[in-house]
């Protein structure tokens, strides 16, 4: 399967090389410093360190997965890692997309949110990275990336299956 040795090629980071990384002020939404791929290589908890600021990330290989840009910051409620993105399947996916979420997500406090905007055309899906299968604090922020990647694939190639 072509994917599966994109992904086999990929588990470095260097999927992510080419990518547009912005770090920004969550209450304003200003960017604070446009990244080099470099800056994936920081840990993740980063971002527990500067609760501030959020992290946007636009890659080539978000097609893939159904989405144009991912963002992920901490949470300073749960501590968790929320990631935020706009999945652009079609509305008439939502049991699909949401069975799907509920059986990928580890850990029965694992929540989501998935709401439809009819302005975009797009899911407006929120989950928590802490839940996601292959989650360590370890992570660097490009691994958090690949894992957040991994996971929409499949739940995207799900999705599309299902609906044969």
């Amino acid at each position: 399967m072509l994917k599966d040795q994109q992904f086999t090629e990929n588990v470095n980071g260097a999927r992510f090389a080419e990518a547009y990384i912005e770090r920004c002020d969550k209450e304003t939404e200003n960017m604070i410093k446009n990244e080099t791929s470099a800056f994936l290589s920081e840990p993740l908890d980063y971002l527990k360190k500067h609760k501030n600021e959020f992290i946007y990330l636009e890659s080539k290989w978000f097609e893939d997965v159904s989405v144009d840009s991912i963002s992920i910051e901490a949470d300073d409620v749960f501590g968790t890692y929320d990631v935020m993105l706009g999945l652009k399947l079609q509305k008439k996916f939502e049991k699909m997309i949401k069975d799907q979420l509920n059986a990928s997500l580890q850990n029965e406090e694992a929540k989501f949110d998935l709401l439809f905007s009819q302005e975009d055309g797009l899911w407006n899906l929120n989950f928590a990275l802490n839940f996601v299968e292959g989650y360590t604090e370890q992570l660097s922020i490009g691994e958090a990336f690949e894992l957040i990647y991994r996971f929409l694939l499949h739940l995207v190639e799900v999705v599309k299956e299902n609906k044969k």
